[in-house]
């Protein structure tokens, strides 16, 4: 059962990230674990009720959650629900509302009968909770593999069909007869083999790019692949052709050639482009900005970060390089490029002189791979994702200062990282990079940041360049005539007038200038403390490069929503706050209702454990743990190189060695021991967690050139023995408190969820504004406020009803 909750919650990410965007897998975080809360809340209730009822129970439990699954999710996203209209229209909250309530269902479900074992087992809590912890991991790695063999939308179904498994076992330990059990196990099996595509066809937003093209008559998918990484989507468009180039000059003679739509999760539109060898027919790709390093150096050696359909190596090859380096993390992008339409594409990933690494581009830039005369990382997004702030909460390791530094670092004497962006007004994605480019110099000693950047702007994009070595007055010379032949905008070079800004492409001042100037000046800090949207360098501890939005702009912006305010905030940030609202609101209730019913029940009976170390205590474990492990899996993509990677071997190490530890506490649970044991636990966590603060940004230094199976047994050995210690805590807890009333076993249950609920999404609001380091110290601090509200002080002394000191 709890691989199938572990299982159908990785699902619904990788459904919402298709459906909706990617910012929705915090939301599914807290609607899993609210859904246990509410179980924990309800058992207060109903246990006694069936606790001599637990077989039959199991059985309906398992059934329903595998009938609500199913049945949940076709109804949640037939809500004609719109994030980015929460701001202005209260009816979307409502259908937020909705959708949240119909996919906790599954997980309350499941949570019952979970929890229904730790109360009709408390003998041997220890083992319960090992048992869920384990199977939880085991259902984190194999769904990974799952996804591999079929779309996420055909897999929720086998994972209903893990659900009836579930009931299965449960009919046949309480004497049901086996082989009726399990011929309706392999019929619904069988049935979610077979059934039609289109009962389970997601339905993806009409505000996502594909969902917009195929509106237009005679446009089709021509192929879709499918991994846990997202699907991938190529589209044909033959009465209105697609023209995909960014940034394309106005003053640009030629166009594009024939090109296909390339989209990951129905959003981020690139596209492969007709290639036939002949590279004049690839000349509009000289009248965008991207173009400018090929005017300021000889192409030797390119490394394009984020090849895509491979947009920046069709440039490289039209400019003449020598040797292309090309790496692209979705492999079924490059396949479909390389195989499915090699004949299109000109078969440019199969060329002698173009070598594709499958990978993510930070982890490429680890192995210290170096020489490059031209860098090239192009937008990695839609210009639509990032207009609408779809991107706020996706952590990017690759724009943070310490990537840009290993870039440069990476490259040959004179040589150019350049970053292409899209320009959002008023501006700030274009400002940050360019502030993050300035520490990044500042970090290697460059006492000059400004000597070393060029910046220029076009209608859509804008690109900057890092030199490796100071700008020569060639260089500006050249960077001047690129700008007046394509009639784009300067916006830095050492030396630069505010008279020379703002010529061609017009704004009501140079903006970019000035944001550039400030930033290059004496008054950096007060300029970025007092501007309205935030631009502090992203670092690895804090890389959430287009988290733009700051609390004291907030309200400024929110009381312009009616007219056209909305489009300045975050969507992403939007729905985290609006998620955070109702987790806090949602969990609270559950707490505060069961803990007033218990302390009614029990006030004629006062010698009892205590309500309020319980919640203390539970509450402390709740926000710690996933505090903890949601900051490990952030990290840990750095370490891993691969956030496909970090998920599984995160997920699945954190709750099989913490399976292990509650297994372990067997051995002290209900004992004089316990309270020191947990005190110990919490001791090593805090050790573990303060070593991992310090010594994590070294290792990932040191193994960036390790084989992919050494960096993923490092991460185990990292993760193991934390969370082996994060196992201890919660059934010692529940072990002290079996003496008490039969209430606060399912009620510290359903604390724990609620506070889970919560810090799911605090850990993430958290880590945007004050960093991974803070969360893990937050984290260390629940632990401990855990251990010193340990509810196994008071206990009643058995066959006497007088209250007992057994720790």
């Amino acid at each position: 059962m709890a691989a199938a909750v572990l299982a159908s919650e990785v699902l619904l990410m990788a459904l919402f990230s298709l459906i909706q965007w990617h910012h929705f897998a915090y939301l599914v975080v807290s609607i899993a674990l609210l859904g246990f809360g509410a179980s924990g809340s309800a058992l207060v209730f109903l246990a006694p009720r069936i606790r001599q009822h637990f077989r039959g129970f199991a059985v309906s439990q398992a059934c329903l959650f595998a009938m609500s699954l199913i049945a949940g999710f076709l109804l949640a996203q037939r809500l004609s629900f719109n994030p980015e209209e929460l701001v202005w229209d209260h009816r979307h909250w409502l259908r937020l509302g909705l959708v949240i309530l119909l996919l906790t269902l599954p997980f309350f479900f499941a949570a019952n009968l979970i929890g229904m074992a730790l109360i009709c087992y408390r003998e041997r809590l220890p083992r319960v909770y090992a048992a869920d912890l384990l199977g939880a991991g085991t259902g984190a790695l194999a769904i990974i593999g799952l996804l591999f063999l079929m779309p996420a939308a055909q897999a929720l179904w086998w994972v209903a069909g893990l659900g009836l498994a579930a009931a299965a076992a449960a009919w046949i330990e309480g004497g049901g007869r086996a082989l009726p059990a399990l011929a309706i196990l392999l019929l619904t099996l069988l049935l979610a083999h077979w059934l039609p595509e289109e009962w389970s066809e997601p339905r993806v937003s009409p505000y996502k790019e594909l969902s917009q093209l195929l509106q237009v008559p005679e446009t089709s998918i021509v192929a879709q692949r499918s991994s846990p990484l997202g699907r991938v989507s190529v589209v044909q468009s033959p009465r209105q052709p697609i023209r995909h180039a960014p940034g394309l000059s106005l003053a640009a003679r030629a166009g594009p050639p024939p090109q296909l739509g390339l989209f990951a999760n129905a959003g981020g539109l690139g596209a492969i482009t007709r290639f036939r060898g002949d590279r004049d027919e690839l000349a509009y790709l000289d009248g965008m900005t991207s173009a400018l390093p090929y005017h300021l150096t000889k192409p030797g050696r390119v490394l394009v970060l984020g090849a895509g359909g491979g947009d920046g190596v069709l440039q490289a090859i039209h400019h003449g390089a020598g040797r292309i380096d090309a790496v692209e993390i979705d492999p079924q992008v490059v396949e479909l490029v390389r195989e499915g339409f090699a004949e299109f594409s000109g078969g440019i990933y199969s060329r002698p002189d173009v070598r594709v690494t499958i990978g993510d581009a930070r982890g490429y830039l680890q192995q210290g791979i170096g020489g490059y005369d031209i860098i090239q990382v192009p937008p990695l997004d839609s210009w639509a994702g990032a207009a609408g702030g779809m991107h706020g909460l996706n952590e990017n390791f690759l724009y943070t200062g310490e990537a840009l530094r290993q870039s440069i670092e990476r490259l040959a004497p004179d040589g150019y990282l350049a970053l292409t962006r899209w320009i959002r007004l008023p501006p700030r994605d274009t400002p940050r990079l360019f502030a993050t480019a300035i520490a990044a110099l500042e970090s290697m000693g460059v006492r000059e940041p400004g000597n070393h950047l060029l910046l220029v702007r076009g209608l859509q994009t804008s690109t900057l360049l890092v030199r490796n070595g100071e700008v020569t007055a060639e260089a500006v010379e050249r960077l001047k005539a690129f700008c007046r032949e394509r009639a784009f905008d300067l916006a830095w070079y050492p030396g630069m007038t505010a008279e020379e800004a703002n010529r061609v492409n017009r704004l009501d001042a140079p903006y970019f200038y000035n944001a550039v100037a400030a930033l290059l000046g004496s008054g950096r800090d007060e300029f970025l403390r007092d501007y309205k949207f935030n631009l502090y360098p992203a670092t690895d501890n804090r890389p959430y490069y287009f988290q733009f939005v700051r609390w004291s702009s907030l309200g400024e912006i929110l009381s312009l929503r009616h007219h056209g305010g909305s489009a300045l905030i975050d969507t992403g940030y939007l729905t985290l706050l609006v998620t955070l609202a109702l987790a806090l609101t949602l969990g609270f209730a559950l707490i505060l209702l069961p803990l007033l019913f218990v302390r009614t029940r029990e006030s004629a009976a006062p010698e009892t454990v205590s309500p309020a170390r319980v919640l203390a205590y539970f509450t402390a474990l709740g926000l710690g743990f996933l505090l903890l492990e949601i900051a490990y899996l952030q990290r840990f993509i750095l370490l891993l190189q691969h956030p496909l990677y970090a998920a599984a071997v995160v997920l699945a190490s954190f709750l099989v060695s913490a399976g292990l530890g509650s297994a372990w506490a067997q051995r002290h649970a209900g004992r004089k021991g316990a309270r020191r044991a947990c005190a110990m636990a919490v001791a090593a966590i805090v050790l573990l967690g303060g070593a991992g603060i310090l010594l994590f940004g070294p290792l990932v230094e040191w193994t960036g050139a390790w084989p992919p199976a050494a960096r993923v047994g490092l991460a185990v050995l990292l993760i193991g023995p934390i969370g082996f210690c994060m196992g201890l805590p919660f059934p010692l807890g529940l072990a002290a408190i079996r003496n008490g009333p039969a209430a606060l076993t399912p009620w510290a249950w359903g604390i724990n969820g609620c506070a889970s609920v919560v810090s799911a999404v605090l850990a993430s609001l958290l880590a945007i504004h004050f960093g991974f380091d803070f969360v893990i110290l937050v984290a260390m601090a629940c632990y401990i406020v855990a251990a010193c509200s340990f509810p196994g002080k008071y206990c009643l002394r058995p066959g006497r009803g007088k209250i007992a000191d057994t720790t």
